[in-house]
């Protein structure tokens, strides 16, 4: 990696042997300042103490949370977000709160909002129009606190219907047809953009100037670069070179004992 972005690791797929609130500080031991995290709680809207103790321990450990997902339902089983479930408005709803809060209380300004799968007994038509008021209300209460939601195109669920750049970016203009959004962005993850077959470099040649967000794998795999045949580097350099400034999501599975071994420690941190 010879570019000069930053680095974020997600500690929702990464130091995954370690309990969820001990993980941001041992990516600080492993150099980096900055995390960030799918939702990290069982429930939409988790007890106060939980929200204290998530809190706390990015406080502890020194980090800067650059990422968070709102809730997605339950993506063991399988599902992929909340934006577009026709039926779950006010669960979604109550999650944004929690999540402006914590924004609030961490500096946070970055939320992927994972669009959600297709639903048996309900049109798409109807899912893209729950989507549409969604994401309209969560962009007006994350906006008022300086924040941004990023779209992301998804692999390996079929019934997930963005899966390239355009299919996101189709979202976001409507968003800004009809609702008059501008602060929903997309979520540039280079790993699900080229499983999915989209054409990544012309992707970043035409939407570099409208994401929000990056986030890395290698392929075949999902493994730290390196471990499959993706041109990560020279992918992210041009992104950099069309603007973008943003961190990089480090959202892998680890393949060996030591998940960062590919990164120099000093090309970890922002400060570096």
């Amino acid at each position: 990696m010879t570019h000069g972005l930053t680095y974020a690791v997600n500690c929702s797929i990464l130091l995954t042997d370690l309990p969820v609130l001990e993980r941001p500080a041992a990516a600080r031991a492993a150099g980096f300042d900055a995390v960030e995290f799918w939702w990290p709680f069982a429930e939409s809207v988790p007890a106060d103490t939980e929200v204290d103790s998530f809190v706390r321990a990015i406080d502890d450990a020194g980090v800067r949370l650059t990422g968070l997902n709102l809730a997605a339902g339950d993506m063991p089983a399988g599902d992929r977000g909340l934006v577009s479930w026709t039926g779950r408005e006010k669960e979604l709803q109550d999650n944004v709160d929690v999540v402006a809060d914590i924004a609030k209380r961490l500096g946070c300004n970055t939320f992927n909002a994972l669009y959600g799968n297709r639903l048996d007994g309900v049109s798409p038509e109807q899912q893209d129009e729950t989507a549409l008021a969604n994401l309209t209300r969560a962009a007006s209460v994350l906006g008022a606190i300086g924040g941004r939601i990023v779209i992301e195109p998804v692999s390996g669920v079929a019934a997930y219907p963005l899966t390239t750049a355009a299919d996101a970016i189709a979202v976001i203009e409507r968003l800004g047809r009809t609702s008059g959004v501008h602060n929903v962005l997309l979520l540039a993850d280079l790993y699900h953009l080229a499983v999915n077959g989209d054409d990544v470099p012309a992707a970043i040649s035409a939407y570099a100037g409208r994401t929000g967000h990056v986030q890395i794998a290698d392929a075949p795999g999902r493994g730290e670069p390196g471990t499959g045949d993706l041109p990560l580097d020279t992918w992210l350099a041009a992104l950099e070179a069309a603007g973008y400034s943003g961190p990089v999501g480090l959202e892998y599975k680890a393949t060996g004992d030591d998940p960062f071994a590919w990164l120099p420690r000093d090309r970890r941190a922002a400060g570096r």
